[in-house]
């Protein structure tokens, strides 16, 4: 009796341990699974947004913004296991190899282009949604005198052009651009565009801009200055119709 029950128990366990085996299987198949469509998407959204993208190896293979965001993926999973000297140690290296630095804690979307990339730094409490576009030399950073959240959040769609920095606990919202050079240190309603130091927001009749890109984006100083001119002329003219009545009166 007691060998048929040791045998029993053996065959519970056994059973057990296949199950766990088995439930782990699904999970790192779960986890597989969602890393080849992150891939997938990641190297899509390049192949659309990059004209230069000729085929998905070429992306895979060359382009240093796909591998900084491949080795974000290792380093986050490994910040968020709490292996944080592990995923330093990741996002360092990534960092050598790319020139684009992005802390392990930051929170990153799908679909997100960087393109060329080098200078391109991501603070840890940066948070960016799907389908953003980062170009060379932006810096989502903080300004030193936040604690906790200190980084900014881009929404959905937003494109940041080359040398941009965008500094700062608050929002971009969906849809927004933000212009080349641009300095951003308040926060952006969507669909809205941002150009010049510090950044101002510039409409087009309330709707989205879709037709501008990080160059061809309207300049609100260089549009008031135009104001400015056109005032001072109309004031000249006016002072020299003065003139002229004053010598005319003068004459009489």
């Amino acid at each position: 009796m007691d060998y048929e029950k040791k045998l029993e128990e053996l065959g519970v366990k056994a059973v057990r341990a296949y199950d766990r085996f088995d439930d782990g299987l699904t999970v790192a198949a779960k986890k597989l699974r969602r890393l080849a469509m992150s891939v997938k998407d990641d190297v899509r959204a390049v192949r659309e947004r990059d004209p230069a993208a000729r085929s998905d190896a070429e992306v895979l293979l060359l382009y240093p913004g796909f591998h900084a965001l491949m080795a974000y993926r290792v380093s986050h999973a490994l910040h968020e296991k709490e292996h944080y000297f592990a995923a330093r140690a990741v996002s360092q290296a990534a960092r050598c190899v790319t020139g684009i630095e992005i802390h392990p804690g930051a929170t990153i979307g799908t679909g997100l282009v960087i393109d060329h990339g080098m200078g391109v730094v991501i603070g840890e409490t940066a948070e960016i949604g799907d389908n953003c576009t980062l170009y060379q030399g932006v810096t989502l950073g903080g300004t030193g005198k936040d604690v906790g959240k200190r980084h900014p959040t881009l929404g959905d769609n937003v494109l940041v052009g080359s040398g941009a920095k965008v500094l700062g606990p608050f929002k971009i919202g969906s849809g927004a651009k933000i212009a080349s050079n641009a300095v951003v240190l308040e926060e952006i309603p969507e669909n809205a565009t941002a150009v010049g130091i510090p950044a101002k927001v510039v409409r087009r009749k309330g709707q989205r801009v879709n037709d501008l890109d990080q160059i061809h984006i309207p300049d609100p100083v260089a549009a008031r200055m135009q104001q400015l001119e056109s005032r001072l002329a109309e004031l000249e003219a006016e002072l020299e119709k003065l003139k002229n009545n004053d010598n005319e009166t003068d004459g009489k």
